[in-house]
């Protein structure tokens, strides 16, 4: 998205630091159709603002500890890692001001993490608690870039054999593969009229809820996925309506994303979080209206409830609660939902 259409929402972030509406905390909020029903909490985050302040939350992630990390591009602390009850338990960083995408991978055993850096215009892997291990500067192999300022990373998603996927989402629009040491295989997506193109590549996944793995990536101007195969031949578009997706997630059958806004109301806080089922259809929405299929083809998404207003990103931890951070919405730590049986 064009953050200069923002530009007129600053001071209330700047005004509304940490605001959160008393109706949310007060009232008992369930979110959600179907059996994706969730309880709003909004007051989960422990951590003090005056020592652990955030600016945009952008990601969160579930290490094998089961500790809940948390993406921002405050430099203060770029890395806030909690418990599931929402207890600070540590932070890190200081040197990503452009922190964006956060990526988990289990390298042989061992947690790793992959942060793109749309600032810095690079992709940086590092140990779970900071190390730098890996950087991929700007993607000059592919022949497509002719300085670092064109390529701003913004997703990664990392196949079993270590293979790199990065999503070049507020650049080029670019999906650029490289083995496990960092080096260069191919890319695909781009910008274009053809179904095979991408407008605002945000997020990438990869998806192994049938027989053959597959990549999920967001083309989120178009308002949709894209099905590709592992080695970037497209396979055809998930459209979502009216949604401003951001990154899939895939935990179980489902995939979950948040939406950054809806199309019928660009730039008014109207974001919610959608989730689809193994088929790929809209089962539940999360503040926003129910779906709607008619003849088999969904209708426009929107918001329902000011609940959220620019979700970024959804994890969802092993009992199946969910997180929600937000980019530009008065520095709010992340929100937590817990399944409604």
């Amino acid at each position: 998205m064009n953050r200069k259409h923002f530009i007129r929402n600053t001071a209330l972030g700047l005004t509304g630091m940490l605001y959160t509406p008393e109706w949310l905390i007060k009232n008992n909020i369930v979110l959600g159709q179907g059996n994706k029903r969730y309880r709003l909490n909004t007051t989960w985050s422990q951590a003090d603002v005056a020592r652990y302040p955030v600016n945009d939350c952008h990601e969160m992630v579930q290490d094998s500890k089961g500790r809940i990390l948390l993406l921002t591009n405050e430099t203060k602390n770029n890395v806030i890692i909690y418990d599931k009850n929402g207890k600070l338990l540590n932070t890190w960083g200081t040197e990503y001001p452009g922190a964006h995408g956060l990526t988990l991978f289990n390298e042989n055993g061992t947690d790793v993490l992959f942060i793109c850096d749309n600032k810095r215009h690079q992709v940086i892997k590092t140990s779970i608690d900071g190390k730098v291990l890996l950087t991929l500067d700007y993607p000059k192999e592919t022949g497509a870039y002719s300085k670092a300022e064109e390529y701003i990373p913004t997703e990664t998603a990392i196949a079993p054999n270590g293979d790199i996927y990065v999503v070049d989402g507020y650049g080029k629009d670019f999906v650029i593969q490289y083995d496990h040491k960092g080096r260069y295989i191919r890319h695909f997506g781009g910008r274009g009229s053809e179904p095979k193109h991408l407008l605002n590549a945000h997020g990438i996944c990869i998806d192994h809820r049938n027989k053959k793995p597959e990549l999920i990536v967001t083309s989120r101007r178009e308002n949709a996925f894209k099905r590709y195969s592992m080695d970037g031949v497209y396979i055809n578009t998930i459209a979502m309506p009216g949604a401003w997706v951001c990154r899939p997630v895939i935990k179980g059958d489902h995939l979950y994303a948040a939406v950054l806004q809806s199309n019928s109301k660009q730039d008014q806080r109207s974001g919610f979080v959608t989730i689809l089922n193994k088929r790929n259809q809209v089962i539940s929405n999360l503040a926003g209206a129910a779906p709607r299929y008619t003849e088999g083809k969904l209708q426009e998404l929107y918001q329902s409830d000011p609940v959220f207003q620019y979700p970024h990103d959804v994890c969802i931890d092993d009992e199946e609660n969910l997180y929600v951070a937000q980019w530009n919405s008065g520095k709010v730590y992340p929100y937590k939902l817990e399944p409604v049986v």
